[in-house]
């Protein structure tokens, strides 16, 4: 079950966190994985793993916020049946104290970046008779998160996204899906603590895990496996849907 042999796969921000994990399983799951990433040395960090198994993959260098860089990296790629938009980044702060640039740069990585990839995705899926999208959105598209307007407004965007995308090309044999995560610990995550928090690193790691009603945050695996199911066959008969991944957040935090 969930083979994902024959297929070609596009992950964005496959360089750390759940874009590497995401990546590596499915290139254990047979997946011919393109990794796209800005950061190079990151996403050969990726393929290093996964040439440690025998997988096939290989980088590409990539600022998603740019449409025409997308377009030409897709078209050389050419046979596209999954694609996976999870490259992103977070910010601190509330509505009235973040800045045009800092939500103009959260919006064009978070929410351009995962259209632009779309926009060249889709033509190539269409013309091959199908496909699969896979958007990386967030609780934070489903609860109110403090301090977090312009990353929310970001996932917000991907959440609806995802379902206008599925209803349009439903008769196209294409499904989209999203996941929406909780906090997840990755080295961004470690790293995000270190800069905003400095000196409190501990304290904040363990009031962060604990406010998953689980204990703990989730991990990259945890996500990816996720991720492998909706973009197999069989999950052939889901499209339109948001999946959280949260340890009991949404429903149980109260």
């Amino acid at each position: 079950m969930f083979s994902l042999k024959g297929k070609t796969a596009v992950i964005t921000g496959g360089g750390s966190g759940i874009g590497r994990a995401i990546a590596t399983l499915f290139a254990k799951q047979g997946a011919f994985v393109n990794i796209i990433e800005v950061n190079i040395e990151a996403s050969s960090g990726t393929l290093n793993e996964i040439n440690k198994f025998d997988g096939e993959a290989v980088t590409y260098m990539c600022d998603v916020t740019s449409q025409e860089e997308v377009v030409d990296i897709f078209n050389k790629i050419g046979d596209i049946d999954i694609l996976v938009n999870n490259a992103g980044i977070a910010h601190i702060g509330k509505a009235d104290n973040t800045s045009e640039e800092d939500f103009t740069k959260v919006f064009n990585v978070n929410v351009k970046g995962a259209y632009n990839c779309m926009y060249a995705a889709l033509p190539l899926m269409k013309k091959k008779g199908g496909g699969v999208i896979l958007n990386m959105a967030s609780i934070a598209a489903l609860v109110g998160i403090t301090d977090r307007f312009a990353y929310s407004m970001s996932k917000g965007a991907i959440y609806a996204m995802t379902l206008s995308v599925a209803r349009d090309y439903m008769s196209e044999g294409i499904r989209c899906n999203s996941i929406s995560p909780a906090r997840v610990h990755t080295p961004f995550v470690d790293g995000f603590i270190s800069k905003n928090y400095a000196g409190q690193e501990t304290e904040v790691f363990d009031k962060l895990s604990k406010s998953q009603p689980i204990g703990r945050m989730g991990k990259p695996e945890e996500v990816a496996s996720l991720a492998l199911y909706l973009c197999s066959d069989e999950s052939g008969f889901v499209t339109g849907n948001d999946y959280p991944i949260d340890g009991g957040f949404i429903k149980l935090n109260n």
